[in-house]
């Protein structure tokens, strides 16, 4: 249902009268154009059905578009480049966060297990990762509470995933909430926050204690992100439809806030499983305009009076977006805030584009078997020329499903 939850967006914005193809490429849409359009019909129904019917004259025309610029004459061959372009799409292993509001590491193999699954035990390396195959799965390297199976692997109709014991979120995707490692209690800001998957992420990490403000402009990705919270067991939360750099940071009410994940609107250039096309790769105004966006986000973030810490990260792989923002935001800023050397143990890091841009974070298909994603950790004072070394989450035992007392809910 998650494909058919993207196309209820798309036709949502089309009756909004926004631009096709915009809405289409943003939202993964081609999919369903090809559900529709290739044969196997749409099998939802009432008002999203009507919808794209009386849209399919318009998404006929793009489609046809779609295959003059491609230069193949046939809608099988408009698929065929997306393998092609991207070649680390399929590769990259299905990830599975599990949600300890609910459940907890054993638990969830010890489902898996039952439902036929082969328990690899914890990865050594990410070769381990990339030689799963069939109904086995490992513990993740990086990250404790990270399931990995092999790729394609579908959970949108199992019951861990209905009921919000798991979450089904890329690597990459996981690593700034997992970066920002708010204490518990602590008061968070999730600047750009929908669909949701890093604040569920956030709230794991506080154990629903403390408080989370969460912004996004748009009414309908909050009332989805609201609807995945809520099955999610989250409670110390505040959704706010409303634009981040609109936000006043001397507002009382976010005078107690420590960290901020801002994960701002971007080119989406890492996103491995997109749809090839002219627009993929963005124009140098377009990057302009972007990183002036993210820039304006990073300052205003960084404005808070009681901010200690904050994670920076987009899903581009242009240095304009990621090195060249933290850079250009850090010279505003003096001695004011400076960068952590995060999470040692990664192996990719950033650019080498300004003399500590090695503290950064990067992530790709190739290298670390995951989306593409940069990530940043600033925090308050201190010497910039000495950046301070984040320490690694410390070293805990495999998982060894037992029989023991559960203070949290199981699912059989």
């Amino acid at each position: 249902m998650a494909l058919y939850s993207a196309a209820a967006a798309v036709l949502e914005g089309l009756e909004r009268g926004g631009g096709l193809r915009d809405l289409v490429y943003n939202s993964g849409f081609p999919v369903l154009v090809y559900d529709l359009l290739f044969g196997k019909g749409l099998k939802c129904g009432g008002r999203w059905k009507a919808l794209a019917r009386r849209h399919r004259a318009r998404l006929e025309a793009e489609l046809a578009r779609l295959k003059v610029r491609q230069k193949v004459s046939s809608n099988e061959e408009l698929l065929a480049p997306a393998q092609a372009a991207s070649p680390g799409a399929s590769q990259v292993p299905r990830y599975v966060r599990v949600n300890t509001l609910k459940t907890c590491v054993e638990d969830v193999i010890d489902f898996f297990k039952r439902q036929g699954y082969s328990y690899l035990g914890k990865a050594a390396s990410v070769e381990d990762l990339r030689a799963l195959s069939g109904k086995k799965f490992l513990l993740d390297l990086h990250l404790p509470e990270l399931l990995v199976f092999p790729p394609q692997t579908d959970f949108h109709d199992n019951l861990l995933y209905t009921s919000g014991h798991i979450i089904l979120q890329d690597k990459a995707s996981c690593l700034p909430a997992f970066l920002l490692s708010p204490a518990a209690g602590s008061h968070v800001i999730d600047a750009c926050a929908a669909p949701g998957n890093k604040t569920s992420h956030l709230a794991a990490i506080l154990k629903n204690k403390g408080q989370i403000f969460a912004f996004d402009v748009d009414t309908k990705r909050l009332a989805t992100m609201n609807t995945m919270l809520m099955r999610a067991g989250v409670t110390s939360f505040q959704l706010a439809q409303q634009d981040f750099l609109t936000v006043d940071p001397r507002d009382p009410k976010y005078s107690k806030v420590t960290c901020i994940l801002l994960d701002p609107s971007c080119s989406g250039s890492g996103m491995v499983n997109r749809l090839p096309r002219e627009e993929a790769a963005p124009s140098a105004q377009r990057l302009q305009a972007l990183a002036g966006f993210q820039r304006k986000a990073l300052s205003h973030a960084l404005s808070f009076p009681a901010l200690q810490r904050l994670v920076y990260s987009t899903c581009s792989l242009h240095q304009e977006e990621n090195e060249d923002v933290v850079h250009a935001v850090l010279q505003e800023q003096g001695s004011a805030f400076r960068l952590v050397n995060a999470f040692p143990a990664w192996p990719c890091r950033g650019l080498a584009t300004f003399p500590s841009a090695g503290c950064c974070l990067r992530a790709s298909p190739a290298d670390t078997l995951t989306q593409g994603f940069f990530m940043a950790v600033l925090e308050r004072g201190g010497d910039t020329a000495a950046p301070r070394v984040l320490p690694a989450a410390e070293e805990e035992p495999e998982p060894q499903p037992a029989p023991r007392k559960r203070k949290k809910q199981r699912v059989k």
